[in-house]
Order: C-alpha cells, then sequence, then structure tokens
C-alpha cells in the first residue's frame, strides 16, 4: 500500500508556499514564492490576487515534483492563509474588481474612527470579539464597494463574491464551485457573531455589505470541495481551511485551556486556548475562533502585534544595513545591548495593547556611539517587547499565568531573540523541531478530516520540541529595559494627527 501525504498551502503575508507533509508529521518537500507589497499611499496595502493565486498554483506543482510524489500518493491539502486580507471579484469572470486589501493597511480607520464616535465599539466586541480597528476585513469591504466604480451595483445584483484569502484560494482550485470559508477566518471579518457561528445581520446592515457576497462559513475541519483537474490533473478534496495563527495554535498542540503559542511572522500573534467558552477580555485581547473540529468548535484570546518580521525585512529593504535576515542576528551578536535604543517598528499603527491606528515607527535614544550593530539587535528586542505587552494583557485578563511559551514562525529560528524573549518574560521558551507550524496545523486538520490520523492524540505524540530558552537576565535588569520600551511606545502613539 502506497504512503500517503497531506499538502498545505501555507498562504502568508509576503510568499505561497505549499509544504508536502507525511504521516510521521515530517516535511517531504517545500515551494515558496514571494508576490509584490504594494503601497499605493503611506500605510496602504494591497496585493494582486491573481499573482497570489498563479504563485500558490505554481508552488503547488512544485512542491509535488520536488517530493518525487505521485498524485495517487496525496490524500488531501488543507490551506492555512493570512487572514484579514479580503479579496472582491466578479463570480461571472473570476476577476478581482480590485487588488486584495491587506490586514496591515490602515485606509479604513476614519471609518472605524465614525463607528467608535457612534458608541458601536462594545456591540461589536459582544458580538465579534474584536475591537473595532482598520486591520479586520468588514470596513475593507465596505472601501470597495464604496469606491470601485460598478461594485456596489454589482454586489447588489449579485454579481459580486467576497471573501478572504482562503475563500479566493477554494473558489480558484475547485473551478469557481465553491464559495465557503471556514470559523477561524470569518471571525476575523468584524462581521461574525462568533457565539452564533453566523454572519452578523445587524453589523452587515451597519456597513451596508449584502450578506449575499459572504462565503457559506463551515467548521475548519471540513471538506470544501474538490481541486479541479485543470490544476493537478486529478480531483483532490480540500480537507481543511483555517486563519494561519489558529493553524499555528493547533500545529502546536495547544488542545487545553491555557495553552499558548507565540507566531513571529510579518506580524507577531500569540493565541491561548481557552476551550469551548468565549472569554472576553478587559485588556483589549481580541476572542477569536481557535478552530472547528468534528462537532466541537475552541476559542481562543489573541493579542496581535502588526509589524514583527517585517521591522527586520525593513532594515533589508528600506534601510539596507542588512543582506538577508540572519544578517541582522549576526549583527546584534558582536553587541552586548541596544546602547540604550528602542526601535518601535510602528509602521501600520500598534495593535494590542495600544490599538492606535494613528502611531507610527520610531528610532529613540540615538547618540553618536550608535552604530548599525545596536539598531539591529533593538529591531529584534522591539519583537520581543511587542510580545512582553500581550503577555501582560493576558496575565492581567487572568487567562492565563503564562509560564512557558512554544514559539514558531520564520523568526523564531533567531536563538539570540528568543533569548531575549525568555529573559524579558521570565519564562521558559520553547521552540519545536518543525518550526513550520501553521502548515503543519491545517495539514493535522486535514488529516483528520481524511483519516491520515485519527485523533488529537495522535498529533500530540507527533509534536516534538527542539530547543528550551530558559530566562538568565536579572529581573531588575528585565523591568528597567520594559519600562523604556514603554517609554518609547509612548512617544509614537497618535503621531498622525486625525
Amino acid at each position: 500500500m502506497k504512503e500517503k501525504f497531506i499538502i498545505t498551502l501555507d498562504q502568508g503575508t509576503t510568499s505561497s508556499r505549499a509544504i508536502v507533509f507525511d504521516h510521521a508529521g515530517k516535511i517531504i518537500s517545500m515551494a515558496s514564492r514571494e508576490h509584490r507589497q504594494i503601497y499605493p499611499q503611506p500605510g496602504w496595502v494591497e496585493h494582486d490576487p491573481e499573482e497570489i493565486w498563479q504563485n500558490q498554483k505554481d508552488v503547488l506543482n512544485e512542491a509535488i515534483e520536488k517530493g518525487g510524489i505521485s498524485l495517487e500518493e496525496i490524500l488531501a491539502i488543507g490551506i492555512a492563509n493570512q487572514r484579514e486580507t479580503v479579496v472582491l471579484w466578479d463570480k461571472n469572470t473570476g476577476k478581482p474588481v480590485y487588488n486584495a486589501i491587506v490586514w496591515q493597511c490602515r485606509r479604513t480607520a476614519d471609518m472605524c474612527g465614525e463607528l467608535k464616535k457612534d458608541g458601536l465599539e462594545e456591540t461589536i466586541h459582544q458580538k465579534t470579539g474584536l475591537v473595532i480597528d482598520a486591520y479586520f476585513s468588514g470596513t475593507k469591504i465596505r472601501w470597495i464597494l464604496d469606491n470601485v466604480p460598478g461594485a456596489r451595483e454589482a454586489a447588489e445584483k449579485g454579481n459580486i463574491l467576497a471573501g478572504t484569502i482562503d475563500t479566493w484560494l477554494i473558489w480558484k482550485l475547485t473551478g469557481g464551485k465553491v464559495h465557503a470559508t471556514d470559523f477561524s477566518n470569518a471571525s476575523r471579518t468584524m462581521l461574525f457573531n462568533i457565539c452564533d457561528l453566523t454572519w452578523d445581520k445587524d453589523i452587515l446592515e451597519l456597513l451596508q455589505i449584502p450578506a449575499s457576497i459572504l462565503p457559506e462559513p463551515k467548521s475548519s475541519s471540513s471538506l470544501f470541495g474538490f481541486v479541479g483537474k485543470s490544476v493537478l490533473g486529478r480531483e483532490i478534496p480540500i480537507a481543511s481551511a483555517v486563519g494561519d495563527q489558529q493553524a499555528s495554535l493547533f500545529g502546536q498542540a495547544c488542545f487545553e485551556p491555557g495553552m499558548a503559542k507565540n507566531t513571529y511572522g510579518t506580524g507577531c500573534f500569540m493565541l491561548a486556548n481557552t476551550g469551548r467558552e468565549a472569554v472576553f477580555s478587559k485588556n483589549k485581547l481580541l476572542t477569536t475562533i481557535a478552530w472547528g473540529v468534528g462537532n466541537r468548535v475552541d476559542y481562543a484570546l489573541e493579542g496581535s502585534v502588526f509589524i514583527a518580521g517585517a521591522a527586520i525585512q525593513w532594515l533589508r529593504d528600506g534601510l539596507k544595513i542588512i543582506q538577508t535576515a540572519r544578517q541582522c542576528d549576526e549583527l546584534a551578536e558582536k553587541v552586548t545591548d541596544t546602547h540604550g535604543v528602542y526601535f518601535v517598528p510602528a509602521f501600520v499603527g500598534m495593535g494590542t495593547p495600544y490599538w492606535d491606528m494613528y502611531a507610527r515607527g520610531a528610532i529613540l535614544g540615538l547618540t553618536g556611539g550608535v552604530t548599525r550593530e545596536h539598531i539591529a539587535r533593538a529591531a529584534l528586542e522591539a519583537i520581543a517587547y511587542q510580545v512582553k505587552d500581550l503577555v501582560e494583557c493576558m496575565k492581567e485578563d487572568a487567562c492565563c499565568d503564562i509560564r512557558s511559551l512554544k514559539v514558531d514562525g520564520g523568526a523564531s529560528v533567531s536563538s539570540i531573540m528568543m533569548q531575549f524573549q525568555a529573559d524579558i518574560l521570565d519564562a521558559k521558551v520553547i521552540r519545536p523541531r518543525v518550526v513550520e507550524t501553521t502548515a503543519m496545523g491545517a495539514a493535522f486538520m486535514a488529516g483528520l478530516q481524511t483519516g491520515m490520523w485519527q485523533n488529537l492524540g495522535d498529533i500530540t505524540r507527533i509534536w516534538e520540541q527542539e530547543r528550551v530558552f530558559t530566562p538568565t537576565m536579572n529581573t531588575d535588569d528585565a523591568r528597567r529595559l520594559y519600562d523604556g520600551w514603554k517609554k518609547a511606545v509612548g512617544r509614537s502613539l497618535e503621531w498622525i494627527d486625525r
């Protein structure tokens, strides 16, 4: 009997990847391709949906070829995706009516400000678990309907479809046969009632969004349809779809309430499992659906940092003081501290716990002795400080006392940053053997749906740690450094005049 494999399409903010997993959770092959970041105006961020689709299709075929596997050996495909990024397209032609508006985009900040002025924060929080912010998909959809000529008229006639990137990929993969999303992605739109598991009619009416353009919400581990023969030459089931951060929580085997993980990607996202109960935060954490598996829906508390690995990318592509991400570590390792420098990477505002759409980035504490080595180290430390912000919120919410944190994502390979993270948290930081936990989580869900794995116990046994970072810094020094971070953040808040 031939071995079977699961392929995850991991569609992220900066690249599209395909990863082939075997029954032991081992990566057999991987392919990746970056896509353009489009910045039409300051604070605006877009992607080309057609480019994402083409890249995702190309890397899928490339990963299969690299892995030396046949189509008959592919049991199922899972999808993990950047979450709040949204696309609207013509359902007859399949062509997007506008570029995808990315989760980082701030163009609807004023629209969100008006919703807050109208006193809708608590209503939306209780229905969706979210704060009112331009981060989420709802106001992005409204912007496209209001600003793209003919879009609203076409939507009201039933000719427009909308969705997050998972929905777009499912529609394209199935040849336009399936318009669906999963509960985790739906919960990131600011349009979905996370208790009723339905699109909220009151919010849709408030934002003037026709319900007919929205996808069918389903459990994350579900049959979403079949990849059309025109894509691979054989129909293959799409057996999972899940937002990337929830996928990572699943891939880290955080199945019990109180278990937490942090992903260091373009942004930084910490999720703590709260089980079957939707816990509403008093400290501006987000309440979100973790996943739907079988007949069960689990919830999580989430802290969101908008700029993490993107700060390293900026040092490379914007400031040009490094050529590779690894070089940032190499520079940082040449100095013992930042020489008093703090880097606040608020390029698109600040997320949890500040939720300031008008904050902007700053490098503070500059003196004549500061070198690029110090700035590189400050960039790494800034990521760790932002995670510390999230942990403090979770402690205050009495959700969980995080004494150990599972980590993953591209920047988690930075050992110097992981050690500083452990020091500033005064907690163990646990890095898994396979850091591709987002893709692994989607693969696990697809495998549960199709029989590759039988239960959560099978998955827990697959997960392995690679290294544990334990705190070594004096707690008084850690507190002093963190106080400096809070002071620096205060300088960057409300920088843009409203």
